[in-house]
Parts: structure tokens; sequence; C-alpha cells
């Protein structure tokens, strides 16, 4: 919404601004109700089987995928955007994994594990996190085929127009996209995909977005000429 609109926007008395809301209140409950029944039918999904073995590269070594699960039987990775000759995380991963450190130790308690993968070396990826003063897990898949078999980056020399993400065929001109991945590990050792999200998928996954849904403006995203131009890594707004 620009800010003529804001200027011009409709202003009433108390008693017809609670007619109105509770009007919307009717819709946000069925939504809800949706968004419970959707959730319920992404987890009755079915699985696979990951019979590959992925070695990711840790701050204290190499750890398998079955190693990520750290004792619990449920694992969430956020795919990080950060190819290997990037010398920053992009911006906009940056900006969800600002909303990462303060749900880890509450999944813990819910028998699940969270971790960031990204195809740069650990090296950068520790600098990086770091800078950034975050303290969630992130590992390198730099030597595996983690990122392209979940589709989250993309071989050279294929042509663009034939890469997938998001279930579909797209023009990609990144070398890696966003998006988040869920698996089960089993009393056994086994190790199941159970789901992947990409793209607007995972806009439920940022807090502050959610937040901005909430305001006048909202997002202020909507011509796309600015899109997310505003945004920065969250040490660089004074510049």
């Amino acid at each position: 919404m620009t800010k003529s609109d804001l200027n011009k926007h409709k202003v009433v008395p108390p008693n017809e601004w609670l007619e109105a809301r509770k009007k919307l209140l009717i819709q946000e409950k069925e939504f809800t109700y949706l968004r419970d029944k959707l959730s319920r039918q992404r987890r009755e999904l079915p699985w696979v089987k990951v019979d590959k073995e992925y070695v990711f590269e840790g701050p204290n070594g190499k750890e398998t995928l079955a190693d990520l699960f750290e004792g619990k039987s449920q694992l969430v990775i956020y795919h990080f955007m950060f190819a290997p000759d990037w010398e920053e995380g992009c911006p906009s991963c940056s900006f969800w994994a600002d909303n990462f450190d303060g749900i880890v130790i509450h999944l813990k308690h819910r028998d699940v594990t969270f971790a960031a993968i990204s195809r740069a070396p650990i090296k950068k990826l520790s600098a990086f996190k770091k800078r950034m003063g975050w303290g969630f897990k992130w590992v390198s898949s730099g030597n595996n085929d983690f990122n392209y078999d979940y589709h989250v980056s993309f071989p050279a020399g294929v042509p663009k127009q034939k890469l997938e993400y998001n279930y579909r065929k797209l023009e990609i001109d990144s070398p890696d996209l966003p998006g988040v991945s869920v698996f089960y590990k089993d009393g056994q050792g086994n190790v199941y995909h159970t789901y992947s999200v990409y793209s607007r998928g995972i806009d439920i996954y940022n807090t502050a977005y959610n937040y901005l849904d909430l305001v006048p403006k909202g997002r202020d995203e909507d011509d796309f000429e600015f899109s997310m131009d505003w945004l920065r890594y969250h040490d660089r707004y004074d510049q």
C-alpha cells in the first residue's frame, strides 16, 4: 500500500471497526482450521528412504546425515544459499536465519534437531556465522550431492530452462536457491525424507514477515521494482 493510499484509508468509529474486525475473524478462523488440516495432510505424506550416504563437513569434522539428528528422531534442514565461490551468504537466507537461534532449544524438546546446509566450505560458513552472531548448526555439503539431490543447487552445463525447482522446470539463473527439508530416523537407524518446501512456501518460517503482514504497509514489497531491495544483513543497515 502506497503512502497516498494510507492517507486516504477509511477511518470509522470504534463500534464500526469492531464489526468489521469480527467479520474478518470468521475468515481468520477458517484459515486456521484449513492450515491445521493441511498440516495433517503434510504429515500423512508417504516417505522416501534415503539410501545414499551424505558426508558433510562441520566445524568439528565430518558428519553423515544420520549424525545430524544428534540423538533425535526428526531433523529439519534449512537449505541456505551460499555457493562455494561467494564471500557472503545470501541476504534473504540471512533474513530467515535471524529467526533460527531462538527456536533450536524448543525444537530439541520436541524431538527435533535443526541445522542449515550450504555448499560453501566450512571455513566460509563459520566465518560468516561468527560475523552474524549466529549459534545454530551449519555444515557444508560442498563435497557431496545433497544440494543437487534436493533441488536447491543446479549443476553447471545443464540448460537453465531444464532445471527443476519447486517441483517444476524453471529458468534458473542462480547456482543455489532456498528451501526446507524434513527427515525422520527410525530406531534401526534408517533415514527417510518426509517433506521439502521451496520458494514462497518458506515464507511462513520467517517470523519478521509474519509480523510485517500485520501492519498497515504490509511487507511494502508489492511493486516488483522494489521487491526485497530494502533488505540488508542485520549488521549493515547503518550503511
